[in-house]
């Protein structure tokens, strides 16, 4: 992996899961810096990875040459233009927040920047992320294997060629944990009401989330609808259960919620 100085700006959960994958491939922890307001996440970082730390955003950025910008949306604006006065044109951006298109980064620095968004999901905390990017205009083709191979320190990663595609990523994979979290929830709620405790209910789901997970990754040659048929006999419990999915319209109120989050994406890219 290329050496380069790496300044996150903020020190949140994400900045964190990006730094232990970084420390978990023996980056140099001399080469990694995160800046934040809150001194105690960054006494943390360091005791934790012996990384560089600063309270200021501008010292960090000035001492990079790769900027991970990991400030929420609403934030994002007074960070970048708190620190606009910098020139940047030795250094690659890569933005975390949702909801910000390439060009209002530009606006906000009032200047052209190298810049990469990057949408990770919270996966990430275990190395088992999967992360969407798109690289913006100006971006070399290093600059594109530098982001990767950041980003695949915490899952797998897919570049799209249309940035609006990266609120299709936001749908498919950023929100979808909680998708999935929600389903299990419930299947434990039902389980519950025919008499298993919480504690059985929770181990019987997340094992079978777990295995199912792990039967799709490792038959990629299968289609997903192929996988449900293998697991579904005809006229038995699950065949029951597919059917009754099926009466509910699930596949409806799937595409209704992926909409739902594509389109909130874009509402957000208008207020920021």
């Amino acid at each position: 992996m290329e050496q380069k100085k790496i300044a996150f700006i903020g020190a949140g959960n994400m900045s964190r899961s990006i730094i232990s994958g970084l420390a978990a491939q023996h980056y140099p922890a001399s080469l990694i810096m995160a800046s934040n307001p809150s001194q105690g996440k960054l006494d943390t970082l360091q005791q934790d990875f012996g990384i560089l730390t600063s309270n200021n955003n501008d010292e960090a950025i000035k001492w990079a040459d790769v900027v991970i910008l990991a400030v929420k949306p609403q934030l994002m604006q007074q960070v970048c233009q708190d620190i606009k006065e910098s020139q940047f044109d030795d250094k690659l951006f890569i933005t975390i927040a949702a909801g910000i298109n390439s060009e209002r980064y530009h606006d906000y620095f009032d200047q052209t920047i190298r810049l990469v968004r990057c949408m990770p999901n919270t996966p990430s905390l275990l190395g088992l992320g999967m992360s969407g990017l798109f690289a913006g205009n100006g971006v070399s083709q290093n600059d594109v294997q530098i982001s990767e191979q950041i980003m695949r320190c915490v899952g797998e990663v897919l570049w799209v060629s249309d940035e609006s595609h990266i609120d299709t990523v936001i749908a498919c994979s950023g929100s979808s944990p909680a998708y999935f979290f929600l389903f299990m929830e419930y299947m434990q709620q039902s389980a519950i009401k025919m008499g298993l405790s919480g504690e059985e209910a929770r181990l019987l789901i997340q094992q079978a989330a777990l295995g199912a997970a792990q039967m799709v990754r490792h038959n990629g040659h299968l289609e997903l609808s192929e996988l449900r048929k293998q697991v579904t006999s005809k006229g038995g419990a699950t065949h029951a259960a597919i059917e009754s999915f099926k009466q509910d319209n699930l596949e409806q109120s799937i595409d209704n919620a992926m909409k739902s989050a594509v389109e909130r994406a874009q509402e957000m890219a208008k207020q920021f």
